[in-house]
């Protein structure tokens, strides 16, 4: 039997596949994707950086992307001209209509012309792949896979895409298993394996502990992906606020538990990792980084510059201050969406950060009061989130936090009101700038916050 074409590209190896064609498709698919972070931005160069063939049909790649120009100084979260990807691609010569949510593109020169290109994450074949590979660990090329010998992870579990993530990709499998695979990727070792390693080590039992991983050292060092318990039958915070807002109970118990967690897992990273107590210095600094993103955003977002004056105060404030509480490992980006409740045990997950901020600045430490602010913020946007909105409900929950908090910590966020506020209305006007680019029918919440903070200052 005459060989087809995609069997004689097999003969060659998929290495022949970054060709200008695939260029030029990935050139178009990429700005459509979700976790793509050049939104608005034209991609004016791209570059595989790596391509290195897991099997016969599936081909793993880091590209980089050229973006228009530099970051705009009036959207600090404009990524930077540049950034690298991570792609899993499949060859077909057909594409079964499973799969069609997949289609990146049909090929039209090179060894494998007219073959059809796809995401192979959305694969169950592909995925499975991704688990065999981390189940027997070892190295492909640049790629390592890597896991923790006292875990066993059984062969052949079913994957299944998730479709809720925006920033990266999760595969479940079997309902025991979680896999991350981040896809704007960084040089460095991500927080979100770092963190939760560390923390299993110190016998710290509400963070899911990584079971496998895979990293890449080319062209630098960085985290590819991270393999976690999953907890099938567990409920996020935020969707167990909304029920219980639209059940008109109170979610008062929940938030002081939540509170409780945050402050043991905050505990447990104060013992895992060097903390420091901030200089007058590093004080000021953090203010005037704080003013930098409220000029910048009152520039990009209309509705915030008659309010600007008033909350630069908070963070004048803050300049003001003496040496605070050390600073430490924090979550980052901490809130409802983060936690999980599985039976009576809420688990903090996703330790990554603010993905649009370099790995650097997400691993420094930081004041606990930031994790605190994230949270106190997260209740008023489900309290927001529905109408009339219930201001008496997200105070209520916002009390209960720090005082669960409090009784874990052996201190009280709301003895430093003037830090509190500060990293508060820093994260509320975060929210503008993400609501005005992404969601414009919900800058109405962040906008009530600032108005509040502002009446305050």
């Amino acid at each position: 039997m005459p060989k087809t074409a995609l069997q004689r590209a097999y003969g060659q190896g998929l290495a022949a596949l970054p060709s200008a064609s695939l260029v030029e498709l990935l050139r178009e698919w990429l700005p459509r994707q979700r976790w793509f972070a050049g939104k608005g931005r034209g991609i004016t160069g791209l570059t595989v950086l790596t391509s290195t063939e897991l099997s016969p049909g599936c081909l793993h790649l880091l590209v980089r992307t050229e973006h228009l120009g530099p970051p705009t100084p009036d959207d600090p979260a404009t990524p930077a001209a540049d950034d690298c990807y991570q792609l899993l691609l499949g060859v077909r010569e057909m594409l079964p209509p499973r799969l069609a949510p997949a289609f990146i593109g049909r090929l039209s020169s090179g060894p494998l012309n007219e073959m059809v290109v796809y995401d192979a994450l959305h694969d169950p074949t592909a995925a499975g792949l991704l688990l065999e590979r981390l189940r027997s660990a070892g190295s492909v090329g640049p790629l390592r896979f890597e896991r923790d010998a006292r875990v066993t992870v059984p062969a052949g579990l079913t994957p299944r895409l998730l479709d809720t993530e925006q920033t990266n990709t999760s595969l479940v499998y079997g309902d025991s298993f979680i896999l991350k695979v981040f896809r704007r990727v960084q040089p460095g070792i991500n927080p979100d394996l770092e963190v939760p390693w560390v923390l299993a080590r110190q016998g710290c039992t509400r963070v899911p502990a990584p079971a496998a991983w895979f990293r890449t050292s080319q062209p630098q060092e960085a985290t590819l992906g991270v393999l976690q318990p999953f907890l099938p039958d567990a409920e996020d915070g935020w969707t167990l606020a909304l029920d219980s807002l639209a059940a008109g109970e109170e979610f008062d118990d929940q938030a002081y538990a939540l509170g409780q967690a945050t402050a043991e897992v905050h505990r447990a990273l104060a013992s895992s990792f060097p903390c420091d107590v901030p200089t007058q210095r590093q004080t000021r600094a953090l203010a005037a980084e704080m003013s930098e993103r409220l000029d910048a955003t009152a520039r990009a977002v209309a509705e915030l510059e008659p309010y600007a004056l008033r909350l630069r105060g908070a963070f004048e404030a803050v300049a003001a201050l003496g040496v605070s509480r050390p600073a430490q490992r924090i979550h980052g980006d901490l809130h409802l969406g983060q936690m999980l409740r599985a039976g009576q045990q809420w688990f903090v997950i996703d330790f990554e950060g603010e993905p649009a901020r370099p790995l650097a600045e997400r691993r420094r430490t930081q004041s606990p009061v930031r994790d605190v602010a994230g949270m106190l913020r997260s209740f008023d946007y489900a309290a927001r989130s529905r109408h009339p909105w219930h201001p008496q409900w997200a105070y209520r929950c916002r009390e209960a936090f720090c005082a669960g908090y409090a009784s874990a910590a052996h201190w009280d966020p709301r003895e430093e009101p003037g830090l509190l506020r500060a990293y508060e209305t820093d994260r509320a006007v975060y929210e503008v700038l993400y609501e005005a680019r992404h969601r414009p029918e919900w800058l109405p919440v962040p906008m009530a916050a600032v108005g509040r903070l502002a009446e305050h200052t």
